[in-house]
């Protein structure tokens, strides 16, 4: 199964937090988080080992799975964009044995672990290609001493750049606030761009604007999570993305899927 539907798009479920934050609101049942979405018409999902093989046979030939490979110290240790030490945790053999479609890895930039992540994507990058298998890679710059603002647009574009130069087969990134500003990271990246949500945002309003002008800019889709499973109607805002994502529908017209 391809990542990515005919028309070059794609939503993809984002899973893998529990990895990091242990006990989050809305994935206490990941079983039901995959059935709902699954059902509503997600076009992937992303996760981690321990969820694909505990409910790899309810997902087995109904979307593609995308796997993390890699990790670090849960957030109980230190924070998000701020971390001192990355690893290599699974294998592309293990991918290929629980039937994933895809791997994920990160790239953390302007932080000390920044060449670890790197020499990670790297490697896997050729194992990858060797088994036929997409490498999605989520290049976040990371405050620090030269980069000042972690949204900067060319921060963010020389992030996804050096992910494309190591082997990324496609990038998960932030969005830059504006479909201007994130042409900067579209026409600096020959692979495709797919926007991550970060936290949970304000409104459903904000969440599909900031949507609906990332495809605008020339983004393939989006791999949320927070915004959709820890909302209180996950399979509306499931419906609603598609329809900005794949149908080219405005903001207002998306709205009645939440009923």
């Amino acid at each position: 199964m391809s990542l990515l539907k005919n028309d070059g798009r794609a939503l993809i479920v984002a899973m893998d937090h529990a990895r990091t934050h242990g006990v989050i609101e809305g994935l206490q049942d990941p079983g039901k988080v995959l059935e709902t979405v699954i059902e509503a018409g997600a076009d992937g999902i992303m996760t981690t080992f321990g969820v694909m093989k505990k409910y790899r046979n309810l997902i087995a030939g109904r979307v593609p799975v995308t796997l993390r490979l890699d990790g670090g110290p849960s957030l109980y240790r230190e924070d998000w964009l701020a971390y001192t030490e990355w690893e290599l945790l699974h294998s592309v053999e293990d991918a290929l044995m629980l039937g994933a479609n895809a791997v994920v890895l990160m790239a953390f930039i302007g932080i000390p672990v920044e060449l670890k992540t790197l020499q990670i994507v790297a490697s896997v990058a050729s194992e990858c290609m060797q088994a036929n298998l997409p490498l999605m890679v989520e290049a976040l710059p990371c405050p620090s001493p030269r980069i000042l603002d972690a949204k900067d647009p060319l921060a963010m574009a020389s992030a996804a750049r050096l992910a494309f130069e190591h082997g990324a087969d496609i990038i998960k990134t932030y969005y830059t606030g504006s479909p201007e500003s994130f042409r900067t990271v579209i026409e600096n990246c020959p692979v495709p761009c797919l926007i991550a949500g970060g936290p949970r945002m304000n409104t459903v309003e904000e969440t599909l604007e900031v949507v609906a002008g990332a495809v605008a800019a020339g983004a393939s889709g989006v791999v949320f999570g927070r915004n959709i499973w820890q909302h209180k109607n996950p399979a509306g805002m499931v419906r609603a993305l598609q329809r900005v994502i794949h149908g080219g529908t405005s903001v207002a017209e998306a709205m009645p899927e939440l009923g």
